[in-house]
């Protein structure tokens, strides 16, 4: 098994497929609204379930070790660095330097493993898109812009407004 031990320089380091792939520092804007979804997820997080923010890679083979911004897990799934079990949410905030990685390459990955819902949170446009898992795949279960709401209950229930994730 091999580890990779990532330098603490505000990088994120990722495996895929055996490529290292490094995304640099974001900008205040990816920040503040990852921050934002956080305190949001964890005040209607429920006991079983973890938030977790940049502190657990997800590992679903020994050749792809993922980071995304936040992810939701079973407390019982999470190791004190590592997920090997899909997470529930995985949540990628989307910058000028990560938006292909995201939309495309890091979507198709989440889907072939499984994982029952991705979000997509575009500061930039005020767009949160919500993708959840079907049979044949990823299905669209809304995309909201700026002021507008939407209620899910995957993985838990919330309401989310994009607009007050950026602000």
């Amino acid at each position: 098994m091999t580890t990779v031990s990532a330098p603490h320089d505000a990088r994120r380091y990722e495996v895929l497929d055996g490529r290292l792939l490094i995304t640099g520092p974001q900008p205040p804007a990816h920040h503040a609204a990852v921050v934002a979804l956080l305190v949001l997820l964890k005040h209607a997080c429920p006991p079983g379930l973890l938030v977790a923010v940049n502190s657990l890679d997800y590992r679903p083979n020994l050749n792809t070790t993922l980071r995304p911004d936040l992810l939701i897990c079973h407390r019982t799934d999470a190791g004190p660095h590592l997920l090997t079990a899909p997470p529930v949410l995985a949540v990628e905030v989307l910058s000028p330097t990560t938006r292909t990685t995201d939309v495309v390459l890091k979507r198709t990955i989440y889907e072939q493993h499984r994982i029952p819902s991705y979000w997509l949170l575009d500061p930039t446009t005020q767009e949160l898109t919500i993708l959840d898992l079907t049979p044949t795949g990823y299905t669209c279960q809304a995309v909201i812009q700026s002021e507008e709401t939407f209620h899910t209950t995957t993985p838990f229930p919330i309401t989310l407004c994009p607009s007050a994730l950026i602000r």
